[in-house]
């Protein structure tokens, strides 16, 4: 990594994509790994026990204590429970922090030949500046990030089933945990009743104030959902999944590929043109439809019909009628095809203040009398 001229940094992509599978592995054999670990440990000190004619000079010497980052947590203060996720970048599991409730997500560099010694060192660097950057961040609708432990053959996590050895190349991220779970979920329950204008614009705003933060630390998240967003107790909005997140190039050349989800993604990410923070504008404009809407955009439409239809053909969401002007022109402002003309998130934050809510402007459910009959076909729950 880096520094350019002007300051900023780049994190390279963590491509993690065949965690999943991985980390089912490693977590199946843990104990049997214990085990054999115990093994050798009985027959090294059998071993031991033998005289030895061997030189003096062969004894073993005490190798070098780290100093510890910031940004590291203490293993010996974690306890992991269930799971309560399994995505791309890992499992998340519920577990408490030195008293504290907390979200542990697991991650694996790779196994038996999956990665060279190499790419697993590039991945170590790479994340111990994206947590250095992390660990910095400070707002209340950006997920707090309270620490991590690099892989190491000494993590020895305490689970309510007593202790377990950890493979060396798993890695465990540590962050707050949200009870109110993805706004994707409380969205889908809401898809039929769909949701008050003023708890619209709140959702909304949460949303745009935690990425005008981020982009004013220089952060494009690159995976902006409603899938990684997460609600706490208040119904407050709080960006999480950083897994593919960089700090920002100062250079757009440098920021290239298809990088997000499908039905977010920015017509120039989807073409593997050169992309900046405005990428994440086009991704909100996206989700303040879906907020609105409570309902997905483009369900029938394959990745190759998506993608062209977007770049080639403008494809966007198709706006409900009874969807207040106001908040209808943020949304086109946003998923604009043209980056230059979107607007910035500080700004799209200050277009969303200035809505007046006091007189409605909701999506009614199509089953209401008089209700939003925006859609030509019925969407059933």
């Amino acid at each position: 990594m880096k520094e350019s001229s002007d300051g900023f940094v780049r994190a390279d992509q963590i491509d993690l994509k065949s965690l999943d599978e991985q980390l089912e592995k490693h977590l199946n054999r843990v104990w049997t790994m214990d085990k054999n670990k115990k093994k050798e440990d009985d027959s090294s000190s059998a071993a031991a026990a033998i005289p030895t004619l061997a030189p003096s000079t062969t004894a073993s010497t005490t190798a070098p204590t780290t100093a510890r980052q910031d940004w590291e947590i203490d293993p010996s203060k974690l306890i992991i429970k269930t799971v309560i996720a399994r995505g791309t970048f890992g499992t998340v599991h519920r577990g408490v922090y030195d008293g504290q409730d907390v979200a542990v997500k697991l991650l694996d560099w790779g196994e038996e030949g999956h990665r060279t010694e190499a790419e697993i060192a590039s991945l170590r660097a790479a994340f111990t500046q994206e947590v250095a950057v992390w660990h910095k961040l400070d707002h209340p609708n950006v997920t707090k990030f309270i620490g991590a432990t690099m892989g190491s053959a000494e993590l020895n996590i305490q689970t309510e089933n007593g202790h377990i050895g950890m493979p060396s190349n798993i890695c465990c991220v540590v962050v707050e945990y949200l009870p109110g779970g993805a706004l994707k979920s409380y969205l889908i329950k809401n898809r039929r009743r769909k949701l008050a204008f003023k708890v619209v614009i709140q959702l909304a705003l949460d949303l745009a104030r935690g990425l005008s933060y981020l982009h004013s630390q220089k952060i494009v998240h690159r995976d902006v959902k409603t899938e990684n967003m997460l609600l706490d107790k208040t119904r407050t909005v709080k960006i999480a999944d950083f897994g593919v997140a960089r700090v920002e190039a100062s250079n757009p050349n440098d920021m290239t590929g298809e990088t997000g989800t499908l039905g977010y993604m920015a017509p120039e990410v989807l073409n593997g043109s050169p992309y900046n923070r405005k990428c994440d504008v086009y991704s909100f404009g996206i989700c303040l439809w879906e907020i609105y809407c409570c309902d997905m955009p483009y369900p029938d439409l394959s990745f190759s019909e998506v993608t062209s239809a977007v770049v080639r053909q403008n494809l966007r969401p198709e706006i409900p009628r009874c969807c207040p002007n106001s908040l209808a022109n943020v949304m086109k402002r946003c998923w604009d095809a043209n980056p230059d003309k979107r607007p910035e998130m500080d700004e799209v934050v200050a277009m969303i203040e200035a809505i007046d809510t006091s007189r409605g402007g909701g999506m009614l459910p199509v089953d209401q009398p008089q209700g939003c009959f925006c859609f030509r076909k019925y969407r059933g729950p």
